[in-house]
C-alpha cells in the first residue's frame, strides 16, 4: 500500500505543470520606429517566437543605424539592428564590433529618376542635382558607393539634402534624380509618382541593408543567450516570409505606420525579398558573404568617409547563425 501511494504521488507530482523558467531579457536597437517592415519582431506579443526560445523581446526605437549602434554602446541595448555604412564608421572609429547576423543581404537603396529626364544609368547621373534624406542616412551613403563604382565622385554631381519626402522636389523639377529605399519608391508610387527609371545600387554592390551587431565583449559573454536570439529571429522571419497576409494584419494593430493593410503587405513582401539570396538559400537565413562586407569597407575607404583599413574576417561571425532548416 505504500509503494503504491509513494507511485500515485510522483505520477501526480509529473503531472503538474512545470514551474515556468525566467526569461532572458534581450534589448535590441533599431534603426527605426516600430514600423511595418519589422512586424517579425513586433509581432512577438502574437506568436512568441522569441518566448519559445526562452527570451523576453524588448525594442528600443532608434533614427538611423547611428542611433542604433550608440543606444548599444551606452547599455540601453544588447544588440544593433544598423547597417554595414554605421558598423563601418563604428570601427573607423575604434569600437570593438562583431556583426553576428545578415538581415537583409539584398541592397534595397536606388536611385530614382522620372523618365523624361534621360537618366537611365548611373554614369548618366554626372553633372546632375540629386536627392538624400540626410547627409547621416544610408540615402548619402549608398550614393556614393554608386558613383564610386562608376568612377564618379561627390564632386562630380550636385547632392541636395531633400528630406524624407525627397520625391516632391523630383516631381517638381527641383532635382534631376533622388536617392531612396524600395519602400520609399513604393510609397511614392502609391502616391501618384508617375512613370520613373530606377538605377538599384545593388546591381553595382550588393551590400547588405541591414545586420545584427554587437559588442566584442557581449559576444564572448553571451554566446547562448545569443544564438537563441538568433534561432528565434530566423523563426520569425521564416514565418512572415510564408506568412504575408498574416504578417499585414497583425502590422495593422502593431506597427505606427500600418494602418493600411494593402501598404503593409507590399511593404513586407519587399522586406522578405531582401531577406533572402543565393548565399541563404544555400547556408539559411542570416548568412553572410564575408567578401561582399569588405568590398563595402575598402569602397567606405577609397571614399574618404571612413580612414582605417578594416579586416572584416575579423569582425564578421558566422557561429551563431543557426543552421539552415533541415539540416543537423
Amino acid at each position: 500500500m505504500r509503494l503504491r501511494l509513494a507511485f500515485l504521488f510522483v505520477l501526480s507530482w509529473l503531472a503538474l505543470p512545470a514551474a515556468a523558467q525566467p526569461l532572458d531579457k534581450v534589448t535590441v536597437a533599431g534603426w527605426s520606429q516600430p514600423i511595418s517592415e519589422i512586424t517579425n519582431l513586433l509581432a512577438e506579443p502574437d506568436k512568441g517566437f522569441f518566448k519559445a526560445k526562452g527570451i523576453a523581446l524588448d525594442y528600443v526605437p532608434g533614427n538611423g543605424g547611428g542611433s542604433a549602434i550608440q543606444n548599444m554602446l551606452t547599455g540601453q541595448a544588447d544588440i544593433a539592428f544598423t547597417d554595414p555604412a554605421s558598423l563601418y564608421l563604428a570601427l573607423d572609429k575604434g569600437e570593438k564590433l562583431i556583426a553576428i547576423y545578415n538581415i537583409y543581404p539584398q541592397n534595397v537603396f536606388n536611385v530614382v529618376a522620372l523618365k523624361k529626364s534621360g537618366i537611365r544609368s548611373a554614369a548618366d547621373l554626372k553633372g546632375k542635382r540629386i536627392g538624400v534624406y540626410s547627409l547621416s542616412s544610408g540615402t548619402f551613403q549608398n550614393l556614393l558607393v554608386l558613383l564610386h563604382q562608376m568612377g564618379l565622385g561627390e564632386k562630380d554631381v550636385t547632392i541636395q539634402v531633400a528630406g524624407l519626402l525627397n520625391f516632391a522636389p523630383l516631381i517638381q523639377g527641383q532635382l534631376d534624380a533622388t536617392a531612396a529605399t524600395d519602400t520609399g519608391l513604393l510609397v511614392a508610387r502609391a502616391k501618384g509618382l508617375g512613370d520613373v527609371d530606377v538605377i538599384e545600387v545593388k546591381d553595382q554592390l550588393n551590400l547588405p541593408s541591414d545586420i545584427f551587431v554587437v559588442t566584442q565583449a557581449t559576444y564572448e559573454a553571451k554566446k547562448p543567450i545569443l544564438r537563441r536570439f538568433l534561432a528565434a529571429y530566423r523563426d520569425a522571419t521564416a514565418w512572415m516570409i510564408a506568412n504575408p497576409e498574416e504578417a499585414a494584419r497583425l502590422a495593422v494593430i502593431r506597427a505606427i505606420n500600418g494602418r493600411d493593410e494593402a501598404v503593409n503587405l507590399e511593404i513586407i513582401k519587399l522586406r522578405n525579398r531582401a531577406s533572402v539570396s543565393p548565399t541563404t538559400a544555400r547556408e539559411g537565413l542570416g548568412q553572410f558573404d564575408p567578401d561582399v562586407m569588405q568590398k563595402g569597407a575598402d569602397a567606405f575607404r577609397s571614399l574618404g568617409l571612413i580612414s582605417h583599413a578594416l579586416d572584416m574576417s575579423q569582425v564578421v561571425k558566422s557561429d551563431l547563425i543557426p543552421p539552415k532548416e533541415g539540416t543537423p
